[in-house]
């Protein structure tokens, strides 16, 4: 990791890093999926490598948050249907980081949020009530949770950029609003959590990182709290909306850089 560009940040790096370290916070609480801006954004200040490595103990200082708020909601059989896929998702998205250099993972990280952004849109125009959580027990629901849990955990380990992925599928599934978050939030605690000797042994997560980590965290509690509040406010869709377009925006900054 380039530690010496983490320790010769701006104001207005620091500055950006912190509102994407807040919206972290808001996104685990109330909106999953959000923080692909947040990914743009470290992607944006830090070199593309290094950012995946500082980003994630900041999505788990969120994870945390989230666990404490929503873990009576989570619905289990759902997430021990997509572990096993997931992880060799994280396993693929392990190998292709040992080859990629910073380019290559830029650009990855900015096809894979204008992939989510087009599949979310592509999604909301076509969707209808889904079928209840238990779907997941047929067939179908089965094959489905394998293809989203490989999707899912290649993006999380390339990018941390599982939580579109994830957001399509648990809606797809027939989530409502509190099992979606409770639900969501253990998969991420979990999947995060075990993506650390991965991130480690790659380089991307070192001492000074992590003194960096301490630093956003702090900015993290006040977007989860709020998020808390805002879930049963907030103009959902106005929202979502704007999310798509941030991430269009942040995953062609990348790619043009």
């Amino acid at each position: 990791m380039n530690t010496m560009t983490l320790w010769h940040l701006s104001g207005w790096e620091f500055a950006a890093l912190a509102s994407a370290a807040l919206l972290v916070g808001f996104s685990k609480t109330a909106v999953s999926g959000a923080n692909t801006v947040s990914l743009a954004v470290f992607a944006a200040v830090l070199p593309a490598r290094a950012s995946t490595g500082v980003l994630l103990p900041v999505l788990i200082a969120g994870d945390v948050l989230a666990v404490l708020t929503y873990r009576r909601h989570a619905h289990w059989p759902t997430l021990w249907r997509l572990f096993p896929a997931v992880a060799a998702g994280v396993v693929f998205g392990t190998l292709f980081l040992v080859w990629a250099d910073d380019g290559v993972v830029r650009t990855s990280i900015g096809a894979i949020l204008l992939l989510m952004a087009g599949v979310t849109l592509w999604r909301r125009r076509r969707a209808e009530a889904g079928d209840e959580p238990d779907a997941v027990t047929t067939r179908t629901g089965r094959a489905k949770a394998r293809s989203y849990g490989v999707l899912g955990g290649f993006t999380t380990m390339v990018a941390n950029a599982g939580g579109p992925v994830m957001s399509m599928y648990l809606l797809s599934a027939g989530f409502r609003k509190l099992g979606f978050l409770g639900t969501s939030a253990f998969f991420f605690l979990i999947v995060n959590v075990s993506k650390v000797p991965f991130s480690a042994g790659l380089g991307l997560i070192d001492g000074r990182s992590l003194l960096l980590d301490a630093a956003l965290a702090v900015f993290v509690v006040p977007g989860a709290l709020f998020g808390t509040w805002a879930v049963n406010r907030i103009n959902q869709r106005l929202f979502e909306q704007l999310v798509i377009a941030a991430t269009i925006v942040g995953g062609l900054q990348l790619l043009l850089r």
